[in-house]
């Protein structure tokens, strides 16, 4: 069985590390590469850094971030926020990140899943989806969860995997920073049409939330960001008490 892996999640804004509620609201939660290095020592899996404001400057700002980061840990990161071309994944592949996360590109030009997961590989494309429901379905948001793009989310995840994407990032926007738990039923109705891995955001507030989002959803991984940076959950903590409960955890 393959093991299941805990993420911590850092948005990015002017190089810094902020988290808000609900995608508002942002407060200051540290320096970026100082919270990645702590992660790695911590026993995290893997990380994720998303540049949540796009600026024009943006690419270069992520280029040299990445860099400092990849000096500092010895686990694999995901970086997102702005990439629009396979050029740019490129840069940023070249410049130490082992993944890329994609959102609002793709949405605009799904070509691109299919043109970087054949030059890079699926495993190095990360398909990130914003969702937030609509009645009974939920809808694909952009821009930083600030555009509803009109999409069905369960529909536009099943075309990413056929595209060529090797795992979904997926945030429930109604539980983003709520702490309220991660949004199960969206989780379950997703893993129940793709074959790629699924990492759960939007959410975690207790440790049981994890367990119920492994157990329930049956997610690949958890992600999560201010449980983690505010030092309300701690990593090796979340760890231990997953495995105890029948989940395989990298200890």
């Amino acid at each position: 069985m393959l093991t299941k892996r805990i993420i911590p999640c850092l948005d990015i804004k002017n190089g810094r590390t902020v988290k808000g509620i609900n995608f508002e609201g942002l407060r200051d939660a540290g320096d970026p590469v100082e919270l990645a290095k702590r992660y790695s020592e911590e026993g995290a899996d893997e990380l994720v850094f998303l540049d949540i404001t796009a600026t024009l400057e943006k690419r270069k700002t992520l280029v040299e971030l990445v860099k400092r980061i990849a000096a500092e840990i010895n686990i694999p990161f995901t970086v997102g926020g702005g990439i629009k071309t396979v050029d740019e994944i490129e840069e940023l592949l070249k410049s130490g990140a082992d993944k890329v996360s994609l959102n609002s590109s793709i949405v605009k030009d799904p070509e691109l899943i299919n043109k970087a997961s054949a030059t890079f590989g699926a495993q190095a494309i990360v398909a990130a989806v914003d969702a937030k429901k609509n009645g009974n379905s939920w809808n694909v948001y952009v821009k930083g969860g600030t555009e509803d793009t009109g999409l069905n989310a369960l529909e536009w995840m099943q075309e990413v995997e056929e595209r060529g994407a090797g795992e979904i990032l997926l945030t429930s926007m109604d539980r983003d920073g709520t702490k309220s738990g991660f949004d199960i039923e969206l989780l379950e109705k997703v893993n129940k049409l793709v074959r790629i891995p699924v990492i759960a955001s939007g959410g975690a507030g207790t440790i049981q939330h994890c367990i119920d989002a492994v157990k329930l959803a049956n997610v690949d991984a958890v992600l999560a960001a201010s449980i983690f940076h505010f030092k309300e959950i701690e990593i090796k903590d979340l760890k231990e008490q997953m495995q105890r409960s029948g989940i395989e955890m990298r200890i």
